[in-house]
């Protein structure tokens, strides 16, 4: 059984929607780290995908360093590394942009668009790095 949700949405390539799917379940604390993860055949057959796409997502989870493969235990989610302010922010941006593309499109306000984002945020729990007002970890 995969330890995450997914309901596939046309027009979205499949490997985009289970790598967003994973990132949010270990966002949310649904997975953690040292977390099995599944293998490519057990991701191929519970999401009825096709093979080479369960390996397309393991193999970009691992290129962004959410899981790793240990020898001996197969896949496993990985510690999160805790990036600086630049670096969070540099990672960020391009979605951010997106965000504010999209909402700008829709004649949404910047402050409907900043309670739908704290919305969110409080639904998927709290984060697990802290940092202060400046944004340095703490």
């Amino acid at each position: 059984m995969i330890p995450f949700r997914l309901t596939f949405q046309p027009g979205i390539s499949l490997c985009e929607q289970a790598v967003y799917a994973v990132k949010r379940a270990i966002v949310a604390g649904k997975l953690r780290p040292g977390d099995p993860f599944p293998s490519v055949r057990t991701l191929s057959k519970e999401l009825r995908i096709n093979p080479n796409t369960a390996h397309k997502v393991v193999t970009q989870l691992v290129r962004e360093g959410l899981l790793e493969v240990q020898v001996g235990q197969g896949t496993v989610v990985s510690t999160r590394p805790t990036p600086g302010a630049t670096e969070r922010s540099r990672l960020l941006r391009e979605e951010m942009e997106k965000l504010v593309v999209e909402a700008k499109k829709l004649g949404m306000e910047l402050d409907d668009v900043l309670t739908g984002v704290e919305r969110h945020w409080h639904r998927l729990g709290p984060a697990d790095v802290k940092s202060d007002a400046k944004g340095e970890l703490l």
